[in-house]
């Protein structure tokens, strides 16, 4: 969440970066209540303190024979006072708590307003695959190479969902392998997190209150099926203090991520582009707040290597402010060609945090030279998802005789095979 202190002593520069998000907020009335909290705090406490006071002549005026009860009175008196202070400044709190957790994260100064009309591509790799013939899409090829069975999920699920089969599921689980042994090279740990989490775990990642129906319930308890695996690895070391020299700590996970909101069901985004489970694999750092630059850099940079990597087209575009989702400062999108759309698809989103997830979960370190206590910074970046990389590779890499040819990198993960042909008829 934001800093309070930062509200109270710059509301104008928290208003106008808000704004580039498209919120307008009125800071009036929360510094009122921030102003009467202290005001309540330092009566608290000085009433605490005459108390004490008192108490402690109570022995000294019994030696001298005088009145206890009447310092007992006041004692009496002054403690109902602080219990109706106290009750107004949890009251006060309270209100002040629900009124910031709401707001979303400050973008970065150098991040445009608005929302995707602003993004701007700033790299492009590779070219558009150009077809001789008449290209076909993901979900006539996925059917026409048995690699995907859409009707049996229907059936046996609902809409929004697929069955990966035969070489469909190990070319799935190829994608999934490759990113694995990436990231390990790369020195990150790997984590399976369990993908039922309890309530605190969406408010530290900055998902609740605001984004609480979009995710799946377990009925009479307190835990909902994760969304992305950032939201369980952003709260491994929530209310902990980590030493400067652990940092940056550097995790990812593969899990199955769950969405309450499949999507509207266009035709762009037929077959795999939307659903409500799809597999990815997260990547997120704890970092120094001098470290998060460079960390946000590698972030992105490795997501891009890994579509790379593939031999496939794509672009990377950085976000404007409104686009940016809810908790985070920053973000470059890593965003896929799919031809027969013709248009780009994320498959990566690399984003900042900076110290909001950070301040809700209480997640600190502590600097070596001052021992000053300081919130982490926190980012993420998907590495990556495959419910678009897998369509991507059908589409780009589709020959004239209904063939895929497969990305280099995966064909070690598929056994040797290099090529998926049509179903015999």
């Amino acid at each position: 969440m934001i800093d309070l202190n930062l509200i109270k002593s710059k509301p104008d520069f928290v208003k106008s970066a808000l704004q580039k998000k498209g919120w307008n907020v009125d800071f009036t009335e929360i510094i009122t209540k921030m102003d009467k909290r202290l005001d309540l705090i330092q009566k608290v406490e000085a009433i605490k303190a005459e108390i004490n006071r008192l108490s402690a002549t109570v022995p000294m005026v019994k030696k001298d024979g005088g009145n206890v009860q009447e310092i007992f009175a006041k004692v009496k008196n002054l403690k109902a006072q602080n219990e109706e202070n106290e009750k107004d400044l949890l009251t006060l709190e309270k209100e002040i708590k629900e009124f910031v957790e709401t707001l979303p994260n400050l973008p970065d100064e150098d991040l445009l307003p608005g929302e995707k009309e602003n993004n701007k591509v700033i790299k492009t790799v590779g070219t558009k695959p150009v077809f001789d013939f008449k290209p076909k899409d993901h979900v006539e090829l996925a059917e026409s190479l048995g690699l995907i069975d859409y009707e049996r999920a229907a059936k046996i699920s609902g809409r929004g969902t697929w069955i990966y089969t035969g070489l469909g599921a190990q070319l799935e689980w190829a994608l999934i392998n490759y990113f694995i042994s990436t990231h390990l090279k790369d020195g990150y740990t790997m984590i399976l997190p369990p993908h039922l989490l309890n309530e605190e775990s969406g408010y530290t990642a900055g998902q609740f209150p605001k984004f609480k129906e979009d995710v799946f319930w377990l009925e009479g308890e307190d835990k909902f099926m994760l969304p992305t695996a950032e939201t369980a690895l952003v709260n491994l070391h929530r209310k902990e203090i980590l030493s400067e020299d652990e940092l940056p700590k550097k995790y990812f996970a593969y899990t199955p991520c769950y969405r309450s909101e499949a999507g509207s069901y266009r035709s762009e985004e037929r077959g795999m582009i939307r659903g409500y489970q799809f597999n990815k694999v997260e990547m997120v750092q704890y970092t120094t707040e001098e470290g998060s630059d460079v960390a946000f850099e590698e972030l992105v940079n490795k997501a891009a290597n890994l579509v790379e990597g593939l031999g496939l087209h794509f672009q990377i575009s950085k976000l404007a402010a409104g686009d940016c989702s809810h908790s985070m400062a920053r973000t470059y999108d890593v965003e896929i060609w799919i031809p027969s759309m013709g248009i780009y698809k994320e498959v990566s989103s690399a984003s900042n945090a900076r110290d909001y997830q950070a301040r809700r979960g209480m997640i600190r370190y502590r600097e070596t030279k001052t021992g000053k206590v300081k919130y982490c910074h926190t980012l993420n970046a998907s590495g990556l998802a495959t419910s678009r990389l897998f369509p991507a590779i059908l589409e780009q890499c589709q020959q004239k005789d209904g063939s895929v040819v497969i990305p280099e990198a995966l064909v070690p993960f598929m056994g040797g095979i290099k090529v998926l042909y049509p179903k015999k008829k």
